[in-house]
């Protein structure tokens, strides 16, 4: 049957109607919206486009707040319920929270930092392929003369070493007390402004060993002529990234979409948007939606 004109327009109204109502209920559906904040470094405001891309993929309602200031400034903004959802270091949180924790190794300090964690604050599973802990150096040289590969290799000659320690920028900030090496008391410490500085006076002989805050990675060419060394030990605690949110924020789906993030996120992949975001001018929202794209998250 052939409908009249006025009462096909009708349906066509209906239908835009239904459309409408059904996108309206589905939004309804998607629940509290979920607040992702940020620090002040590169490093922060991309994991906070990371997650919240994440979750908004599965049809969370989300937004950002950059530029929250330093750790204690965002977990009071937590506490407060301003943000509900941050990136963080699962090493340097608990060196913030406990001062005393002594535990490093990363299958040791979630259970810690759990522990640790004030009431109302939970995490979910860390990138265990995210390992932003400072970083040993020698120059090639004198870690080939001194069969030095590793940081318990060292241990032994600390107390006749000049260390210079460097920053690497644009990180989630490191607290102070892990700026040092465990059981590694060297003769004195030297402070340089940043990892070119520090290269330098390595090569040139100034200090015998160098600790960078961060994965070099992050600043390209900064151990060019030095030796990374590896610390399977744990001197310097587990710096894995994770997310810290407040407890009852998130479902089980949205719990399980950041996991997946996790089980993805590379120290050599977040350096890499860190350099693009601070030497390209990337927007840090563009290569958090190209890394999930690339991903298929």
């Amino acid at each position: 049957m052939v409908l009249p004109a006025s009462l096909r327009m009708l349906a066509r109204v209906l239908v835009v109607a239904t459309a409408t109502l059904a996108v309206s209920c589905g939004n309804s559906d998607q629940g509290e919206r979920i607040t992702v904040g940020a620090g002040d470094s590169v490093e922060s405001t991309v994991l906070a486009e990371i997650y919240a891309g994440a979750l908004a993929r599965i049809g969370t309602r989300t937004s950002v707040e950059p530029h929250l200031g330093s750790r204690a400034d965002y977990l009071a903004a937590l506490d407060a319920g301003r943000i509900d959802l941050i990136g963080e270091h699962n090493g340097a949180l608990l060196a913030f929270l406990d001062g005393n924790a002594a535990e490093r190794a990363p299958d040791k300090v979630p259970a810690a930092l759990s522990k640790s964690l004030p009431e109302g604050l939970v995490v979910t599973d860390a990138a265990d392929g995210t390992d932003m802990r400072p970083r040993v150096v020698l120059t090639a040289e004198a870690a080939t003369h001194d069969n030095v590969h590793t940081v318990a290799d060292l241990t032994p000659r600390c107390g006749t070493l000049t260390v210079g320690v460097a920053p690497i920028p644009n990180l989630i900030e490191l607290p102070p007390t892990l700026e040092r090496v465990a059981d590694c008391a060297f003769a004195a410490t030297v402070p340089f402004a940043d990892a070119v500085a520090l290269r330098k006076a390595l090569l040139d002989g100034q200090v015998q060993a160098g600790l960078l805050t961060g994965p070099p990675a992050v600043v390209t060419g900064s151990t060019d002529g030095l030796t990374l060394l590896s610390d399977d030990n744990y001197a310097v605690r587990a710096e894995n990234v994770l997310p810290l949110f407040r407890k009852g924020k998130l479902d089980e789906r949205q719990i399980k979409k950041l996991n997946y993030v996790a089980g993805e996120l590379t120290t050599e992949e977040l350096a890499t948007m860190i350099r693009g975001v601070r030497d390209d001018g990337a927007k840090p929202a563009e290569v958090a939606r190209k890394w999930l794209d690339d991903h298929s998250l």
